[in-house]
């Protein structure tokens, strides 16, 4: 890729135009998002750059869109409520995201807490993730191809796990994988009727509260070459 396609690509086409971004983050706000930090950089995270040339002219849409391979990028308020619930309690250093995908979700929490470990079963959407994140200059996040439902044990524990997609119950594993007073976020439930979890690690067990009805794809086992 050439540098002037680069930077026009970064900059976006005149429907990806500051003022979309800036009317998106204007109904995040108005739809109860509150954390400056993370309006701030959804602001200037390009969306556009995460799928389809296609549809670029829906990236600023408060909308999932298909990525292929049955999977979607998330709906920005999805994204906003989920990084900032996570972040709620101060800042965290070490993160593990279940379910690259697009590597959005990735990109905008890379930019909010120290070090992003990010784990995909679909190897060719995590490919185009890493390049996207690479041309963005985000260095501080890191892929592993595997089982989502396994997390990533060699570099546990986490003070965050945040999971894209909805498993019937949470994994054990991650369960495990998340350190004292740290905070996981999940879709939880099958179907339409999944809540989002906010669960907390505390000396004496585990507390959850539910924050809400959403619909995410299920999380599934195994990894996948496509």
């Amino acid at each position: 890729m050439d540098r002037h396609h680069h930077h026009a690509l970064l900059r976006g086409a005149g429907m990806t135009s500051q003022r979309t971004r800036d009317r998106l983050i204007q109904r995040l706000m108005d739809e109860g998002i509150q954390n400056s930090q993370v309006l701030e950089v959804m602001r200037h995270t390009p969306r556009h750059m995460f799928i389809d040339e296609a549809l670029a002219n829906r990236a600023y849409d408060d909308t999932a869109l298909p990525i292929g391979h049955n999977q979607s990028i998330s709906q920005p308020y999805i994204v906003a409520r989920m990084t900032e619930t996570l972040l709620a309690a101060g800042p965290l250093d070490k993160v593990l995201e279940i379910g690259t995908g697009s590597g959005y979700q990735t990109a905008v929490l890379a930019q909010l807490v120290e070090r992003v470990f990010s784990v995909e079963r679909i190897q060719s959407l995590q490919d185009r993730a890493k390049k996207r994140l690479q041309l963005l200059g985000i260095r501080n996040a890191v892929f592993r191809w595997g089982d989502g439902w396994e997390g990533w044990p060699a570099l546990a524990s986490y003070n965050g796990i945040l999971v894209t997609a909805a498993a019937a119950e949470v994994p054990a594993a991650l369960l495990d994988q998340l350190a004292l007073g740290g905070r996981m976020v999940i879709p939880v439930g099958i179907g339409s009727l999944q809540q989002l979890m906010l669960i907390t690690r505390e000396s004496s067990g585990f507390s959850q509260q539910c924050l809400g009805g959403v619909r995410f794809v299920p999380l599934l086992n195994g990894s996948v070459i496509l």
